[in-house]
């Protein structure tokens, strides 16, 4: 039986606008700072080893956190850990605050607090994001997300870049790091708005490597996918907006690329979300992961700032034609059926898994490239070759993609198991 309020197809009702609030604030605090963190790291030493080891060891925490999160997520409540990560999270910027300019000294623990945090409120999010959503809204709550993702980019990471420069490194790291902290305490209070849903059974602690053992399984291909996704995300997350501020000295300059950047993600967002439909989900995705790519050529334009914003203008133009298959794809999958969907818990720990697995392979080759060369032209070619990695997600997603079996998926899903 269906319990929940009727809707129209496709729409969106109040928990969805409401855990689409959550994540927009929760993005929101980590903007603030998230996109200067790595920059306030690298200026205490100019060592990208520091920042690198902060980065992976944020991966490996995650997760391990979401491997053993899972079971409290299953047999306890998942919105308890949602609260948590937003709270570690905020945990972690006041002791950025408390540290100053010790903090690069405890690189390694604050790393291990950021990936706790991260796993917490990621974990609690993809299952209530699963349970709130059905396969004929997911691109749209996905395109939603998008857009919210890039109309934060607009304005927070330039207003941040501005008050650094403004106010002077120091005190500006200080204030957004303490704004940060305070929108965290936001999120929280918006999230006991949201309802908890029981999930039945047992936590299924080593579903992943039955998934890998079974060679009839769609899961395994899949998690190949996921893992390709993983290197970009961890490389490109930390490395462009570094090169940008080595190349300027300017934090202004690299909020001015984020918001130009983010200006243009948030049109094609919008677009991709509402024109993008199940049986376009292939070629929309080969099209978006060949652009993607291609991107990456116009940092061989020349040096400058100029390269970095054609990079990032062609990157957001294409990246929700890449990710809005991928992640709605992904989510279809687990509930296919009554017996997938009971275990969506451990579905979304070995997504997570697969992710983190590849992000931490990104970041060790980052680190293997370091150790060799730090020049810019080393870091380009470097950025060419990960840049090519969602050509690989989208070869091993390819037939999850196909139009028959969205088609055959759309209506899938059961109705009275949440």
């Amino acid at each position: 039986m269906n319990t929940r309020p009727h809707r129209r197809t496709g729409a969106l009702d109040r928990q969805t606008w409401l855990l689409l609030a959550v994540n927009g604030l929760f993005v929101a605090a980590t903007a603030l700072s998230g996109t200067y963190f790595g920059i306030y790291i690298w200026k205490s030493g100019n060592d990208y080893m520091k920042l690198g080891w902060f980065t992976l060891i944020t991966h490996l925490a995650m997760a391990l956190t979401f491997w053993t999160a899972g079971n409290a997520a299953k047999e306890g409540n998942k919105m308890v850990l949602m609260r948590l990560g937003i709270a570690i999270s905020a945990v972690f910027y006041a002791a950025v605050l408390l540290l100053k300019q010790n903090a690069i000294h405890w690189i390694w623990l604050l790393g291990a607090v950021q990936g706790l945090a991260t796993g917490l409120f990621w974990l609690s999010f993809n299952v209530v994001y699963f349970e709130a959503t059905e396969p004929d809204n997911r691109d749209r709550f996905n395109g939603w997300t998008g857009t919210i993702g890039s109309l934060i980019g607009i304005a927070v990471p330039w207003s941040s870049g501005f008050l650094i420069s403004r106010l002077g490194g120091d005190t500006g790291y200080r204030v957004i790091f303490t704004a940060s902290f305070c929108v965290f305490v936001a999120a929280i209070a918006v999230s006991f708005f949201l309802r908890h849903r029981k999930t039945s059974g047992d936590y299924d602690w080593s579903w992943g490597i039955k998934l890998l053992r079974d060679t009839g399984t769609a899961w395994r291909p899949v998690l190949a996918a996921l893992a390709f996704q993983g290197v970009r995300e961890s490389v490109y997350g930390v490395l462009i907006g570094i090169l940008i501020y080595v190349e300027t000295k300017s934090e202004m300059k690299v909020g001015n690329f984020m918001l130009v950047s983010s200006a243009v993600g948030f049109a094609s967002f919008m677009w991709a979300g509402r024109k993008l439909k199940p049986q376009w989900r292939s070629k929309g995705m080969l099209a978006g992961a060949a652009a993607l790519a291609a991107a990456v050529l116009t940092l061989f334009a020349g040096p400058g700032y100029v390269s970095f914003l054609a990079y990032g203008i062609g990157t957001a133009l294409f990246f929700p034609l890449y990710m809005l298959p991928m992640t709605s794809s992904v989510f279809d999958l687990i509930g296919k059926d009554q017996d997938s969907a009971r275990k969506r818990v451990e579905y979304i720990v070995v997504r997570e898994l697969a992710l983190n697995v590849g992000r931490i392979a990104g970041m060790a080759a980052f680190m293997g490239v370091v150790s060799i060369s730090r020049s810019p032209a080393a870091m380009k070619i470097f950025l060419l070759a990960i840049g090519c990695s969602p050509l690989a997600s989208w070869f091993y997603m390819r037939k999850a993609l196909g139009p028959s079996e969205a088609s055959a998926r759309l209506d899938a899903k059961p109705k009275g198991v949440l």
